[in-house]
């Protein structure tokens, strides 16, 4: 009898353990179908989902009068998915894109242990033909992509290779630097506005979902593209630059080395700005930019190089009027002040010389006559700190602030300059002054601070340079507006005009050195300069403003190891005032290439 009531006991247990477990599982069952569904389904669907990154255009360039100088045309590129291509396959899609096998393969091996799942960009800007092979052979590929994207295009007469900038993949040096929004291969600004302006021009990214195969290939839009992020265009940008007195300047400097800067001097504008030898920005955007690039690197003309804004030079005469302005301003001269000038000035045992026998002279008439010998001695009232507070104001010594990368700030010697590069009884401040007073000796200064120096002594108004006017967004409609600094320079009235008086007859006065840079029917202000350069022959500038009354335009010029300022620079400032005054260079000859360079005396 016991035996026969053991066994309900134990079937009974089997039953409870049964129904335990088919409780479990239908508890299971339940979360798995009702709870955790759509978190499972979603698992499921993104194994066969592939994020696809959508590159906007960037922001089209413009000039002052809106004519597109930078614009976008549709571009093919090539990029694959390190962890769904089969390594096996390099050799294939090597021939396809005409590169090294081994390399492709080390790139490939390299993103793998990086960032297995980004899509690494093979060929940008690839030509129909390598588009056309490598589609052809998309089925045994897996992972590769053909994706349109955009390249820059460049418009209008000149090349403003200094001001735009180009566009590039970005190096990976400089992604961990650049946030997050950065992956390799992207394109990223380099140099000019294409880099200051970056952020905007280059909008943001969007995102499309596509289903893919077995094989990592899109076959269609996920969820009728539903769940997409729709890519952002950029900001377009509107330029202050005038293209076509941006011709007339590359021309004129053309086959030689140097800078030309032109501003508007009521509002800090830059007209112009050109540095040469410079460059073609075309090839840089394209798929064989590295040659191209690396021949520019090479070239002992150095054409990447910002001469406008990085380039350091002696002022020589041209820094004249900064001590003409703190003479007067602190009363150490008056306008009746004269200085005999016997064509030399002893001090500290040397003979400072001087280009002519000028007599006596005051501030005005030394100005025009380019006088050395007032100089010499004005430099030696002044003063070191004196000079270095007035050349502050004007602008020397630091940044001008200007909206593209890469700026110089010169020096302006200090005492503390002087005890640390000669050592605290190593120098005379007496004999540094007399080379001072002329723009000579430790002085340097870049073209772009000389043209912001002339639009000051025109105005009375030190302004922040800019090439940029204004911004376009695209998503709002409006027009953005940009605002720079300036600061009003505390000199006087009765001062200021002196100088200015003084610069009107170094163009229009007998005697004056620039009677090359006379336009009829505009008052011409200027000042030449011819700087000693201990390397070679010595560099031409002329900086100045016009007209005298309301000016609109200040300008430098600066070209090296030309000679004298009033032989070389005038003459091309005289050109450049008749295409800024009267239109007098024809577009056609500017779209043609035709020279302009005849007449220049």
């Amino acid at each position: 009898m016991p035996m026969v009531a053991e066994k309900p006991v134990r079937l009974n247990i089997v039953r409870g353990i049964l129904l335990v477990l088919a409780g479990i599982f239908a508890l299971r069952l339940a979360q798995l179908q009702l709870l955790q569904s759509q978190w499972y389904r979603e698992r499921a669907e993104a194994q066969a989902i592939k994020r696809a990154v959508v590159y906007p255009p960037r922001g089209i360039i413009y000039d002052r009068s809106g004519l597109p100088l930078v614009e976008n045309v549709p571009a093919f590129s090539i990029s694959l998915t390190p962890a769904e291509f089969p390594v096996e396959r390099t050799p294939l899609l090597a021939a396809l894109l005409n590169m090294d096998s081994l390399a492709l393969r080390q790139q490939v091996e390299l993103a793998l242990r990086s960032s297995r799942f980004t899509p690494l960009r093979l060929v940008r800007d690839a030509d129909f033909q390598t588009v056309a092979a490598v589609e052809e052979h998309l089925a045994r590929l897996p992972g590769v992509s053909v994706e349109l994207e955009t390249r820059r295009v460049y418009r209008g007469p000149a090349r403003l290779a200094h001001v735009l900038g180009y566009v590039r993949e970005i190096a990976p040096q400089h992604l961990e630097h650049m946030g997050d929004y950065y992956r390799p291969g992207d394109p990223v600004g380099y140099t000019g506005v294409e880099a200051s302006y970056e952020p905007f021009l280059r909008g943001e990214k969007g995102y499309r979902f596509l289903v893919v195969n077995a094989l990592g290939q899109p076959v269609a839009a996920f969820r009728n593209s539903r769940h997409d992020i729709p890519a952002h265009e950029g900001f377009d940008i509107y330029l202050s630059i005038d293209a076509r007195l941006q011709a007339v300047a590359e021309q004129l400097l053309q086959g030689r080395r140097g800078a030309i800067v032109v501003i508007d001097p009521q509002t800090g504008e830059v007209l112009s700005l050109v540095s040469k030898p410079d460059y073609d920005l075309e090839p840089l955007n394209r798929r064989d930019a590295g040659p191209y690039y690396a021949g520019l690197l090479r070239d002992a003309d150095r054409p990447l190089f910002n001469r406008a804004l990085q380039a350091l030079y002696p002022p020589g005469s041209t820094w004249k009027m900064v001590l003409a302005l703190a003479a007067l301003q602190d009363s150490l001269i008056t306008e009746e002040t004269l200085i005999i000038c016997n064509g030399g000035f002893a001090y500290g045992g040397r003979i400072f010389r001087c280009h002519h026998v000028h007599g006596a002279v005051n501030v005005v008439q030394a100005l025009r006559v380019s006088c050395n010998v007032f100089f010499y001695q004005l430099g030696l009232r002044v003063g070191l700190e004196r000079l270095q507070r007035f050349a502050a104001l004007l602008g020397f010594g630091r940044s001008t602030g200007i909206d593209i990368p890469g700026e110089s700030q010169g020096i302006v010697p200090s005492r503390k300059y002087y005890d640390r590069r000669y050592g605290k009884r190593g120098w005379s401040e007496g004999g540094r002054l007399v080379n001072l007073g002329i723009g000579q000796g430790e002085l340097s200064v870049t073209p772009l601070q000389m043209a912001v120096y002339a639009a000051a002594l025109a105005t009375g108004v030190l302004r922040q340079p800019h090439v940029v006017r204004a911004l376009f967004n695209k998503r709002t409609g409006q027009m953005q507006s940009l605002t720079y600094a300036e600061h009003p320079l505390p000199i006087r009235h009765d001062v200021a005009e002196l100088v200015r008086q003084g610069m009107e007859e170094v163009v229009h006065a007998p005697g004056g050195t620039a009677s090359g840079a006379r336009v009829p029917g505009v008052r011409v202000c200027g000042k030449t300069g011819t700087a000693q350069n201990p390397h070679g022959n010595d560099h031409a500038w002329f900086i100045g403003f016009a007209p005298r009354q309301q000016p609109r335009i200040a300008f430098c010029i600066m070209v090296e190891n030309a000679g004298f300022g009033g032989a070389v620079a005038a003459p091309i400032a005289r050109r450049l005032l008749e295409a800024f005054f009267f239109g007098a260079l024809p577009d056609s000859a500017l779209l043609h290439g035709q020279p302009l360079l005849s007449g220049l005396q």
